[in-house]
């Protein structure tokens, strides 16, 4: 299989590289590569990539994530989010290739408690949201085989999260406060690459079961729930770090304003992906407490 993956130096991209290497010759390309264009701002030169490259598989890990930046540039957003994925998606159309693409719960507003399922009505808060929804709309509309994953709270051992800037506050600060109102699950960029090779897998026997999935680790959490595993568990694997924070306060999100609304629920249900592709999708524990070893 001819795989040609787009946002290899990402968080997700990175961990693509290895899982779907497995599967055929992997093609990486980042929004500076020289061989091929794989800047997302230049529409026409992704698509002519394509034309030149004609993979089977297109792996689109690429995107604009500064969720709070995308506020106050829009249309650089819609562009990498919405257009540039539009026109890949017209170009696997063409060539008869696969597109995978990986969406976020910043579609859904937020309301209720229960997990959003697929069919679910999005309705996006912020820019960033609107842009990934038109992305998601695109690809849909344009005929090709694709699988399209929403996730939410992604993270990995490489470049930062979460879970190394409460490392670093809580040996810097003697007390925290962290947001205990938004709910979601820490996800694993391992675990989406993982989840991604499984599926290409099983999409080549059965084609029919292409479309949009939720793929996020098991279990649930808010914010504050999160930090405070992270602390415990660094402490109890390396005794010798030095946490100096003794309180990790809870607060709502309404006392930490930010740009770009963020859901407060981003539960994702996550029963389609498993029961078609036969997964059992780990506790996020597991995931943050495998990371935390690594970077530990």
């Amino acid at each position: 299989m001819n795989i040609l993956l787009f946002g290899q130096s990402g968080q997700v991209g990175w961990e693509l590289q290895r899982s779907l290497a497995v599967l055929g010759q992997v093609t990486a390309l980042d929004f500076d590569s020289r061989d091929h264009c794989g800047d997302f701002s230049q529409p026409d030169g992704v698509a002519a990539t394509v034309r030149a490259l004609r993979p089977d598989l297109i792996v689109n890990a690429a995107a604009h994530t500064a969720v709070d930046k995308a506020e106050s540039e829009p249309d650089f957003a819609r562009l990498l989010n919405a257009t540039t994925p539009g026109v890949l998606a017209e170009e696997a159309a063409r060539l008869g290739a696969w597109l995978v693409h990986y969406s976020t719960d910043y579609v859904f507003d937020g309301s209720g408690q229960q997990p959003w399922v697929e069919t679910d009505t999005p309705a996006p808060l912020s820019v960033y949201g609107r842009t990934k929804r038109e992305g998601e709309q695109l690809i849909q509309q344009s005929g090709c085989r694709h699988l399209i994953l929403r996730t939410s709270w992604v993270y990995a051992a490489r470049g930062g999260n979460f879970a190394k800037t409460m490392l670093r506050l809580a040996q810097e600060r003697e007390r925290l406060t962290v947001i205990d109102d938004q709910w979601g699950a820490p996800t694993g960029a391992e675990l989406l690459a993982d989840v991604t090779a499984h599926a290409i897998r099983h999409l080549q026997q059965r084609p029919e079961d292409a479309g949009l999935y939720h793929c996020v680790a098991g279990g649930e959490a808010n914010w504050h729930q999160y930090a405070k595993y992270v602390l415990e568990h660094a402490s109890q694997a390396q005794p010798a770090i030095k946490i100096k924070a003794s309180e990790v306060a809870p607060i709502p999100a309404s006392a930490y304003p930010l740009p770009a609304p963020c859901p407060h629920n981003s539960r994702l249900d996550t029963r389609k992906l498993q029961s078609t592709f036969g997964l059992t999708l780990p506790p996020w524990q597991q995931g943050v407490a495998r990371m935390l070893n690594e970077i530990l």
